[in-house]
């Protein structure tokens, strides 16, 4: 990326479903807007749940990150606002489920996010929401990047996922964005009435060290329920444990940040 582009850009990633990663892009970026951060979340999913869940009727998503990748239309005109003062995204339009096979035959096809990012302005955050799949689309937000946060559900067999994904974030790191880190490992779905949570947890802690967040996301009944709402859980139950366990990991966040730049 050039030296006058600022924004930092997080692709929020694992190839695993169902781990927390949309959840976690839509209440970080929340989070970090409602710290008066100027914040885009880009819906790289073609579920398009993280449009969902931040009340974007699919009525407005005739244009967004499809029509960004393949077209080329300039992200500016492709933003739309939230009810979130600061916070700004992208949606997945339609034909984003599509964009993988149109991919292959494209010129750089690796480097069209990156690409469309590095003429994004005015943001201090960019946010990837990318598919859960090591696909062309997770590829392009990880050479879109600047770091990769990792949601690690505290499930058995977890950590053997995440070890793949890590694998490609050193081949993307060497091959195509040298400048690609591993921001962090957060630890959802949190269940302190089980063991399981513990074991995966000290697991992670044990392989990974510092690289795994103190935040840990729990299992809260309100973040399940935001969604539905189309709103993140800071907006639909700022005091529930999970929006709150939010706050905290977008503090954390800042805090390694401002440690990264010192």
């Amino acid at each position: 990326m050039s030296d006058s582009f600022t924004s930092r850009v997080i692709a929020i990633a694992n190839q695993k479903g169902g781990v927390g990663k949309t959840t976690t892009a839509i209440n970080l970026a929340t989070a970090l807007a409602l710290q008066e951060r100027r914040v885009l979340l880009i819906d790289l999913d073609p579920q398009g749940n993280a449009s969902t869940g931040l009340g974007l009727d699919r009525r407005r998503r005739s244009v967004g990150t499809y029509t960004m990748l393949i077209e080329g239309r300039d992200p500016a005109f492709l933003a739309q606002p939230t009810e979130i003062k600061g916070l700004d995204v992208i949606p997945a339009d339609p034909d984003l489920a599509g964009a993988d096979v149109e991919l292959v035959g494209m010129p750089r096809r690796e480097f069209r996010l990156r690409e469309s990012v590095r003429a994004t302005i005015g943001y201090d955050y960019i946010i990837i929401d990318c598919p859960p799949s090591l696909s062309l689309l997770t590829l392009n937000g990880l050479v879109a990047a600047s770091s990769v946060l990792v949601p690690l559900q505290c499930e058995f067999f977890a950590l053997e996922g995440i070890s793949q994904l890590v694998k490609t974030i050193d081949l993307v790191k060497a091959k195509l964005n040298p400048r690609l880190t591993l921001q962090g490992i957060v630890l959802t779905m949190f269940d302190q009435r089980t063991n399981l949570s513990d074991l995966v947890a000290a697991d992670a802690r044990s392989f990974f060290g510092d690289r795994v967040y103190e935040t840990v996301i729990p299992r809260n009944i309100r973040i399940s329920e935001a969604p539905s709402h189309g709103k993140s859980v800071l907006m639909y139950d700022k005091s529930s444990a999970g929006a709150v366990a939010y706050v905290k990991l977008a503090d954390e966040l800042l805090r390694r940040e401002r440690k990264r730049a010192a």
